[in-house]
């Protein structure tokens, strides 16, 4: 799916700064239901970064081990990056979590649906 050129594109490049901006700026609207608090400030999400492609990469740590929310939480993150102008692919590696891998693989999966 393309999608629309915005700011973040200028002549088929990425401004990965701005791109990382709009990221963060999207992520910051995601509410922990638990805490009230946005994904970032929470620090729930780590190691953002953004190519010249619009690849992102980045690392998602639940708020503990066996976080009740991590699966939909991550889901919801990883849907909020996908739409903003720009992002063309995303790897997410989830840490400190009991399931770790399985979640992984599960916003694998849902990548590859979408």
């Amino acid at each position: 799916m393309n999608k629309p050129a915005s700011r973040t594109q200028r002549s088929g490049a990425i401004n990965s700064e701005e791109l990382s901006q709009a990221i963060l700026e999207k992520l910051s609207t995601i509410i922990d239901p638990e805490t009230g608090v946005d994904v970032i400030h929470m620090r729930l999400i780590e190691e953002l970064t953004v190519d010249e492609n619009g690849q992102v990469t980045y690392t998602f740590r639940p708020s503990s081990p066996l976080c009740p929310i991590a699966v939909p939480l991550a889901n919801t993150i990883q849907l909020a990056v996908a739409k903003v102008p720009g992002v063309t692919a995303q790897d997410v590696k989830v840490v400190g979590f009991v399931l770790s891998d399985e979640l992984m693989e599960l916003l694998k999966q849902a990548l590859e649906k979408s």
